[in-house]
């Protein structure tokens, strides 16, 4: 049963932005927004934690993001607006949980997209033999370019990241079939501490941690439903584009990590981060055809781009949501003059993706981007149990795997994280709280 928000009392429903996407586009977007950082940086990082046990952590978050991503397609089906679990919150749990999703998502996914824009500086850095000193002012100015494309409108953004995800999975082919030589005769020697054996302790706490990690990079598919008002036909359109983005980038990812780990080891693709987050690059290095190198320096700026585009899209899309409940300043639920683009969330958006790219570093933001995603999805899953029966598109046993998986998965993030993630939930009630009563006393006043 929908929840009656008391801070959503306009006189006049708000501007709805006009449906222009298809199965296709939608497909596209989602994969924009997974084959980037994850398969590109996050793949290194997991297995910096691991070891050559990532390609099984790839497996587990593959199943974990499809109970997720089955959960969120049947919400987004019943209820296709933009705003993602922000909204499933607010109609099928609590104003509290909705809002704290909403957040979640926008500090998650705003480090996501920092981290994309990294990642885009260290290969063409990389590529170009550039000094380290230019890798923040290039994300800076990477996120600045990015938010103005957006504001052009979503169906030219549309356009340019069926060009970007083109190119990144023409890189990520080549990658694959060039090195696949390699990997087959490094193979035994690099994979053989893959499984748990008498000889060798698994351990348990930092294969979880990279499950962690790698389950951050299948999230992309959310995209697709934080932008369900926007997608023609969604109850049938919605499921179909999440399952095929999944199950697309799922194949990609396990063979590229399949032939990175076969040819250099763990420890040879880990050892990429330390060279401007260009680990993939690296790799491509011990393959015998020599055009591979740049081609995946292409592919994977190309993806950072893709990422960082469906993430101001997304990003933008949860803040419009926000502020139409009255959660922030109904300033930021304004469209402009044609109907297809919230601009001062972009803006606001871009400004945030912006700031924390000048962290400058990589494992800080996907780290936290993990704690606070996994959270966001513990709440999708919670909010599709709460669906009935004629609503429900899946067994509900999904959505519970989901939640648990969630739930569990987060343990292993490291404390600090933890608590930075606890503090920035505290304080989010805390402005809701804030809003609230100022939302009340301007309704009093009127």
């Amino acid at each position: 049963m929908a929840i009656a928000n008391p801070n959503n009392s306009h006189s006049q429903p708000p501007a709805q932005l006009k449906r222009q996407i298809g199965v296709l586009a939608a497909c596209l977007l989602g994969l924009g927004s997974i084959l980037g950082t994850g398969v590109f940086v996050s793949l290194a990082t997991a297995a910096e934690a691991t070891g050559p046990s990532v390609l099984l952590a790839v497996a587990v978050a593959a199943g974990v993001a499809a109970c997720n991503g089955l959960s969120s397609a049947q919400l987004a089906a019943n209820h296709p607006v933009s705003g993602g679990t922000y909204e499933y919150g607010y109609r099928w749990l609590r104003p509290q949980l909705g809002f704290t999703a909403g957040w979640m998502f926008l500090c998650a996914k705003s480090a996501s997209a920092a981290t994309a824009a990294l990642g885009f500086a260290g290969y063409l850095l990389h590529l170009l033999h550039g000094p380290t000193e230019w890798l923040v002012p290039i994300a800076v100015l990477t996120c600045l370019s990015v938010t103005l494309l957006t504001l052009t409108g979503l169906k030219r953004s549309s356009s340019v990241n069926t060009l970007i995800v083109s190119v990144t999975i023409g890189s990520l082919l080549a990658f694959v079939v060039t090195g696949f030589p390699v990997a087959r005769e490094n193979s035994p020697q690099h994979l053989r501490d893959l499984l748990p054996s008498t000889a060798n302790t698994f351990n348990w706490p930092s294969f979880l941690k990279a499950c962690a990690l790698m389950f951050v990079a299948y999230t992309g598919y959310g995209r697709i439903a934080t932008l369900g008002e926007e997608i023609h036909h969604p109850r049938r359109s919605i499921p179909r584009a999440i399952i095929v983005t999944l199950l697309v980038s799922m194949l990609l990812y396990i063979a590229v990590a399949g032939v990175a780990i076969g040819s250099v080891g763990a420890n040879g693709l880990a050892a990429g981060l330390d060279q401007q987050a260009a680990p993939l690059e690296v790799v491509a290095q011990t393959f015998p055809v020599d055009w591979v190198q740049p081609v995946i320096a292409i592919g994977a700026m190309t993806a950072m781009l893709g990422v960082l585009l469906n993430l101001v899209l997304g990003l933008s899309r949860v803040v419009l949501a926000m502020a139409r409940r009255g959660d922030l300043p109904t300033l930021f639920a304004r469209l402009d003059a044609t109907g297809t683009t919230p601009w001062p969330a972009v803006l606001l958006v871009g400004a945030l993706i912006t700031l924390l790219a000048t962290i400058g570093s990589v494992k800080t933001t996907w780290s936290f981007s993990a704690f606070t995603v996994l959270i966001y999805y513990a709440l999708t899953n919670l909010a599709a149990l709460q669906l009935s029966s004629t609503e429900r598109l899946y067994p509900r046993v999904v959505s519970w795997l989901g939640l648990l998986s969630c739930l569990f998965l987060a343990i292993w993030v490291e404390a600090p994280i933890w608590g930075t993630g606890l503090s920035l939930i505290l304080l989010g009630l805390l402005w809701q709280r804030f809003m609230q009563r100022r939302n009340s006393s301007a309704t009093q006043e009127k």
